[in-house]
């Protein structure tokens, strides 16, 4: 038996989200949708995320633009605020009471290109809670292959926390088969998040965040 939370990224998407949402409803499994400020102020796309919202599921900020890891940002303070807050501010009624927010990991590696110190500043003054992953079986570059990728990963964790895409690559349609291969071998869904993938929760620094930040712009570990 293992615990299995999953969470979707960089959506919302016309052509994939609601049959991503349809499969959640058929197998009564509540989610976390991590979504792109860019795309949420869009009405036609935003729709989609206020269906998620009142089918149960968290609404997360995933950044503004997801073009460049807040670490690797030439002007880290001015990206701070652009890509937390500007995202958070599209999202509006539809964000969950912590103020989830995923940074973007760059093909999902965990690292100090996450985080500046000035993002760090941002969360904590803003009270955001901030939510990282362990299992992370690359749907976008396999559509076709990811789903043994994801159990193989699941067997790694007593609880996993994994990020998939409803993007448009087609790897969405093998999401009920994954789900019934994951409860086949064990898996008990649920919708919050394993204690050491959130080293922010509601602006409280949980754990230091050294090694997720790029100390050529963070002097000295930041520290709990």
């Amino acid at each position: 038996m293992f615990d299995l939370t999953l969470s979707f990224d960089n959506g919302p998407e016309p052509d994939v989200t609601p049959g991503v949402l349809d499969v959640l409803a058929l197998e009564n499994i509540h989610s976390t949708f991590f979504v792109i400020g860019d795309k949420i102020a869009d009405p036609a796309r935003r729709r989609f995320a206020e269906r998620a919202h009142a089918e149960g599921h968290w609404i997360g900020n995933h950044s503004m633009h997801h073009t460049l890891p807040l670490g690797d940002a030439a002007d880290p303070a001015t990206a701070a605020v652009e890509e937390i807050d500007g995202a958070q501010s599209h999202l509006g009624g539809l964000a969950h009471p912590d103020r989830l927010f995923r940074p973007f990991g760059r093909g999902g590696a965990i690292g100090p290109h996450l985080f500046s110190r000035a993002a760090i500043v941002r969360l904590t003054e803003g009270g955001y809670t901030t939510v990282l992953w362990n299992s992370i079986p690359r749907d976008w570059a396999e559509p076709d292959a990811w789903v043994e990728t994801a159990l193989a990963q699941c067997r790694l964790h007593a609880w996993s926390l994994m990020v998939l895409h409803d993007l448009p690559t087609g790897a969405m349609c093998h999401l009920e088969r994954f789900i019934g291969r994951a409860r086949e071998a064990g898996a008990r869904f649920r919708q919050d998040f394993p204690p050491e993938c959130v080293p922010i929760v509601r602006g409280k620094l949980m754990r230091s965040m050294s090694g997720l930040v790029n100390q050529a712009q963070a002097p000295g570990p930041l520290q709990q």
